[in-house]
């Protein structure tokens, strides 16, 4: 719905509630006004409470709406979530990545640091970081940085189509030997 359309009804309902108000506090205070012609005043009431109704049914529907295109994206997020795992495992089953060396993997795109991967895998730091070196060299990146890059431009690609699944080293020539 349009900004206008909601400011009129938004106006509408300012204006009906202002009437009941008035009319309500006036006999309420023994405010005496200029009478009114009993037809006038009855469309002035049906008028305030059919804008009062319009309002309600606009507003549930705008509930609705607003709910569903929650959910939507919510929906769009779990699928997007399901898409950078799929890619995650690809990419570590196309560098060779061991089971463990997976896990050290995942827990560093995570942000945990070498001592926090070392606790949650109950083994030590120096386990974690000949792992984290094995990782970027079968990726050809050099930390966690250029890792997490990897993927986040395998998801950005409008093709759709993964990047190529050789290290970034070799892709630009550097492990070309003379």
């Amino acid at each position: 719905m349009q900004r206008w359309a909601i400011f009129a009804l938004f106006m509408v309902q300012a204006v009906c509630a202002f009437f009941f108000v008035s009319d309500i506090l006036s006999s309420l205070m023994g405010l005496r006004s200029t009478p009114l012609a009993w037809e006038l005043r009855e469309l002035l009431e049906i008028g305030a409470a059919l804008g009062l109704v319009l309002g309600l049914v606009l507003g549930a529907l705008m509930l609705h709406r607003s709910i569903r295109d929650r959910k939507e994206a919510e929906e769009r997020l779990r699928r997007a979530s399901g898409v950078f795992m799929e890619v995650l495992y690809e990419r570590f089953a196309d560098w060779g990545l061991t089971p463990a060396e997976r896990d050290v993997a995942l827990f560093a795109i995570k942000g945990l640091s070498t001592a926090e991967i070392a606790a949650v895998r109950a083994t030590s730091e120096g386990t974690v970081k000949a792992q984290t070196n094995a990782i970027f060299r079968k990726a050809g990146v050099t930390g966690r940085p250029q890792l997490l890059s990897l993927f986040i431009e395998d998801l950005m690609r409008d093709d759709g189509a993964a990047r190529p699944t050789e290290p970034v080293s070799k892709a630009i020539g550097a492990d070309v030997k003379v």
